[in-house]
């Protein structure tokens, strides 16, 4: 246009807008436990896979389909001890998992990572507690990875009556070779047909702008 009238006054608002994940079910546990791995197998998603920790550096999502039931599986990267303060990736991430309805705890159990499985396991759960209390409160099933090593055996026997002493369902799995994963898979199914989906309600308190009414008008002629 040639011409430009004065606007009028008018409110400044300041938004800071969050995205969150929408997934049923969330990978969680320490870098390379394998949640990558595991998410490549069981969907068409392709995330970064390489043997260093956070290689993975902003959450995937993969749509799982099994028997006519289908699913949507995020991985969780970065969750390490002291994620809520700023340690690792995790906080960064933590929120995606609120939306979830069942958690899947990843442990690795090849003996070849160095780390007490056990320990892993508590500070991972002490992360989710210290972020939100409906984290905390969020189903979890346990999955053993790497159980096809050599080392994995002795730990397995040692941590599995622990895990289920707690009351939480533990499957040993292979995200590499696909050892162990239909099981799991059907009863993560089994699962979200138990649990309720969350219903989001819209925000009532919607602002509403209106022009007051005006004796003026006027006419435009070619």
């Amino acid at each position: 246009p040639k011409f430009a009238e004065k606007g009028e006054p008018t409110d400044e608002v300041h938004l800071t807008l969050e995205l969150k994940l929408l997934a049923d079910v969330g990978l969680v546990g320490y870098p390379n436990v394998g949640k990558s791995t595991l998410i490549s197998r069981v969907s068409s998603a392709k995330p970064k896979i390489a043997d260093y920790p956070f290689t993975t550096i902003v959450p995937n999502l993969g749509v799982v389909s099994i028997d006519g039931r289908s699913f949507v599986v995020a991985d969780m990267p970065g969750l390490i001890e002291g994620a809520h303060e700023g340690a690792g990736l995790g906080h960064l991430f933590l929120r995606h998992i609120e939306r979830t309805r069942l958690l899947v705890h990843l442990i690795d159990v090849s003996g070849f990572s160095g780390r007490e499985p056990m320990h892993d396991f508590d500070a991972i759960n002490e992360e989710l507690r210290s972020h939100s209390e409906r984290l905390a409160a969020l189903p979890q099933i346990v999955a053993l990875n790497k159980s096809d090593m050599p080392a994995a055996r002795q730990i397995v026997d040692s941590l599995k009556p622990e895990l289920e002493s707690r009351g939480l369902e533990v499957f040993e799995i292979s995200a590499l070779t696909g050892h162990g994963l239909q099981p799991l898979l059907y009863r993560i199914a089994d699962r979200l047909d138990e649990l309720p989906r969350e219903e989001y309600t819209p925000i009532e308190e919607v602002a509403r702008f209106t022009v007051d009414a005006v004796e003026e008008s006027w006419e435009a002629r070619k």
